[in-house]
């Protein structure tokens, strides 16, 4: 099926809220990897989200051009066509960009996809998202607003994150002593200010105390309480309309109890990238270490071609990946739970 729409997109969303199931997000890098991510959701009938870094945007464009828009657009193109051949839809997002890479990764995919619109063609991302978390609420909403403005007219959906994600991820850090929690306050403000933009919808990255980088299960100190906290704060002030469609960043390392409690508590889109990439490599290091004389001219003989074909190990890589996104899939509840219709 082709990439979700935007009425498909929004109501991916709104069954999974209702549902009280969320859909994994996967960051990738390259088309291998992204073809990992569709073969999991397939196999377990789910939806779900492929998503780009700015990180992953310069590598995928190859490491002498290293232009964040040309890799996503390169691996969202990959993608609309592929994605054709699987029983689902999948929505595009790019994920964490700061306000001093817009310019550079999210304006010009808005405008990629603009450029399509007006020639009749679909979207070229689904979604894009702003993390402002690294300002004060007031300028991050600010900003927030213009985007979420112009994102409406071409039915893009904005995500932002109020308060911090703790930890490192792709180059994205949570400053030492910063705003972890994500109050009620906040929420009021955010809705306050983006609710007025008729026809935008939006995705909230609130912070309940999400670390991204990988730790070991427990040592993460998670309160999703918070969640439930701001969502009560919002219906009282504005109504159950006014709910808030939730993202969970950080999640490795985090017990399956509290992932459940937040989606209970409205959270829709959970990001994984850190236990991808792990699940990704480690097949590629077993094969070197086993194949070792195989992948290497070792004193003086020709290797076995076999072996070193990158092909090879990156088929194993990219079947390790899709059983990870299978895990992350049952460990959301999104198993079986496709909108896609045969």
């Amino acid at each position: 099926m082709p990439v979700a729409d935007y009425q498909t997109y929004c109501t991916m969303f709104e069954k999974a809220r209702e549902g009280r199931y969320a859909y994994p997000a996967f960051n990738v890098t390259s088309l291998t990897t992204a073809n990992a991510v569709l073969k999991g959701l397939a196999e377990t009938k789910s939806d779900g989200i492929i998503q780009v870094s700015t990180g992953g945007g310069a590598f995928a464009s190859g490491s002498s051009v290293k232009d964040m828009a040309l890799g996503a657009i390169s691996i969202a193109e990959h993608v609309h066509r592929v994605a054709e051949r699987y029983p689902i839809y999948v929505g595009l997002h790019t994920d964490h960009c700061q306000a001093d890479k817009l310019d550079n990764f999210v304006m010009p995919l808005v405008k990629e996809t603009e450029r399509r619109r007006a020639a009749g063609r679909p979207n070229l991302f689904s979604s894009h998202m702003f993390d402002g978390s690294a300002m004060s609420l007031k300028e991050n909403l600010d900003i927030a607003v213009k985007l979420l403005e112009r994102f409406q007219k071409s039915e893009l959906i904005l995500e932002i994150e109020a308060g911090v994600v703790g930890g490192e991820e792709d180059g994205v850090s949570g400053a030492a002593g910063a705003k972890l929690y994500t109050t009620p306050e906040d929420i009021l403000e955010v809705a306050r200010r983006l609710n007025v933009t008729q026809g935008g919808r939006y995705l909230l990255a609130a912070t309940f105390g999400n670390v991204h980088g990988v730790y070991k299960p427990g040592q993460v100190k998670l309160k999703p309480s918070i969640l439930k906290d701001c969502q009560e704060a919002v219906v009282k002030k504005h109504g159950k309309e006014a709910r808030f469609f939730l993202v969970f960043h950080g999640g490795s390392g985090s017990e399956l109890h509290h992932i459940h409690e937040a989606i209970d508590y409205g959270v829709v889109k959970m990001n994984i990238d850190t236990d991808t990439q792990y699940a990704f490599t480690r097949p590629i290091a077993d094969h070197m270490l086993k194949h070792y004389d195989g992948v290497l001219k070792v004193d003086g003989e020709i290797g076995d071609k076999k072996a070193y074909d990158p092909r090879v190990y990156l088929t194993f890589a990219e079947t390790a990946m899709a059983e990870r996104v299978k895990q992350a899939v049952a460990d959301l509840r999104a198993e079986g739970k496709t909108i896609f219709k045969i």
